[in-house]
């Protein structure tokens, strides 16, 4: 199923009781949130405010919070029918085909790869209302202050597009932007992402400026993949037809030459001057902790298109679990056939909620020499944004690192302290507090496995505790004679 746009997301989410419109008027300042986390906490739906205190337009939010929901999102039922696509997709890299079926079979999947690519249209929902120079005003969207120490309103689910000044490549990305006035916002490019790049980049050939587009809503699945952590050269609008198996619909803007969603609900136009900073933050941020004030690039804004009647995609991040990390959970699921096409050994993989994605990674392993998890370890923080992450534990094959409390009994009983921990120092998260220096700090890896002689261990390592198979059987079959 591929949803056409947020509109047909909401409409299946109320048909499946997912879905809750609230018409008592509500303020976008703190309100909103409180009323959103405590939903998300306890696994309730999606809410459209259809009266936000000073505005026309509707407000949406906790879209993707719960599993069931991004699921949904990303048109299946179970996001691991998601992850058995890509490992299909990627066993056409690794085993090209060879006879004439196989490779009949490969060109009719490649067809359909071909079909999903972007399509360009003319005409567009998202430019059905143009409001350009002074007439463009953001001050029209409910932009919501989530948090009592926030520095204003701050947009969080923008879908921010931005070109390589040398390749012409797109990237679409998910960065929060504090409003600043009618026309101007904060950018929040982190170091590490590639439209941070693009702006160095844009910095270093001296261009006066660097045109950015901003899309808010569309389908459900474009808006997941602009916080998919792809590599720098894929393209995200291209990933997101993949997953929805439907060519994402694109639109010239008008007063830049870039390209965005047709579909979305608002598109914001406009451009940053390269070495324009401006403090940005303080923010409630996704690690439960404020991010300070830090100078950020500025964008300013040429032109708001929208739809006649739109409606304003958010979301709050705070103390997790909040939305993103059902968003982030199976970001991890889609990433983890690529994981396994370089390391082969890596069964599963748990980035939980309270480790806020780049704090704890847990990975099962098939461990079949002395150093393997060590050499996991270094592979992960040598690939991609995955080099951030401050803490890395690694559980043989047989462990379920979905399971937390398996996990914490497999790590306390099985580390030796002196050898099973490894440091390193190397880049860290934009939003990490705890290093001494910005950008930069130590990492910590934790090796879990089971020892044994190639490990230098001379002990005998003690099996689990676990029942006959005869016996588990016996108790099955009399268990309604015990009585209990």
């Amino acid at each position: 199923m591929a949803f056409k746009d947020l509109r047909a997301f909401i409409e299946f989410l109320e048909s499946r009781g997912e879905f809750k419109r609230i018409q008592a008027p509500v303020s976008r300042n703190l309100e909103i949130t409180e009323i959103a986390d405590r939903t998300v906490k306890g696994g309730g739906p999606a809410l459209l405010f259809e009266n936000v205190e000073g505005y026309e337009t509707p407000l949406v939010i906790n879209l993707f919070g719960t599993h069931q929901r991004t699921a949904w999102a990303l048109g299946v039922d179970d996001i691991r029918e998601l992850a058995g696509r890509v490992e299909e997709l990627l066993g056409l890299v690794q085993n090209p085909p060879t006879g004439l079926g196989d490779k009949l079979r490969t060109l009719k999947d490649l067809a359909g790869i071909a079909r999903t690519q972007p399509k360009t249209v003319k005409r567009a929902p998202c430019q059905e209302v143009v409001l350009e120079g002074d007439d463009a005003d953001l001050n029209i969207l409910p932009v919501l202050k989530c948090w009592p120490m926030d520095a204003g309103p701050f947009i969080t689910l923008p879908l921010v597009i931005s070109s390589d000044p040398e390749t012409g490549r797109r990237n679409v990305g998910t960065y929060r932007m504090q409003v600043y006035d009618s026309q101007t916002t904060g950018m929040h490019w982190q170091t590490h992402k590639v439209g941070a790049s693009h702006y160095r980049a844009s910095k270093e050939r001296g261009l006066d400026r660097m045109e950015v587009a901003v899309a808010l809503g569309g389908d459900p699945a474009t808006m997941w993949t602009g916080a998919l952590p792809l590599p720098p050269d894929m393209d995200e609008i291209a990933a997101a037809g993949f997953i929805r198996n439907e060519s994402v619909e694109m639109v010239r803007c008008k007063t830049i030459d870039l390209e965005v969603p047709a579909q979305a609900e608002y598109i914001l136009e406009g451009y940053v001057v390269p070495g324009e900073l401006r403090p940005e933050g303080p923010f409630g941020d996704h690690t439960g902790y404020y991010s300070p004030a830090e100078d950020y690039p500025v964008f300013h804004l040429t032109a708001i298109t929208h739809r006649r009647d739109p409606i304003y995609p958010t979301t709050m991040v705070g103390r997790p679990p909040t939305e993103d990390f059902f968003m982030g959970t199976a970001a991890a699921r889609f990433m983890l056939p690529a994981m396994k096409m370089t390391m082969p050994e890596v069964v599963d993989l748990n980035m939980p909620a309270e480790g806020v994605f780049h704090n704890l990674v847990i990975v099962s392993v098939k461990k079949e020499y002395p150093g393997h998890a060590r050499k996991v370890m270094h592979a992960i923080w040598g690939l991609g944004l995955l080099a951030l992450a401050k803490t890395i534990i690694v559980v043989d094959h047989f462990v379920d690192v979905q399971d937390l409390s398996e996990v914490a009994w497999r790590v306390t009983n099985n580390i030796d302290p002196a050898r099973g921990v490894v440091f390193a120092d190397g880049p860290i998260d934009d939003l990490d507090h705890a290093s001494p220096t910005p950008r930069y700090g130590s990492k910590m890896g934790i090796d879990a496995t089971a020892k044994g002689p190639a490990d230098g261990r001379e002990r005998e390592w003690p099996p689990d505790i676990e029942m006959t198979k005869e016996i588990k059987l016996l108790v099955d079959g009399k268990w309604a004679e015990y009585g209990i």
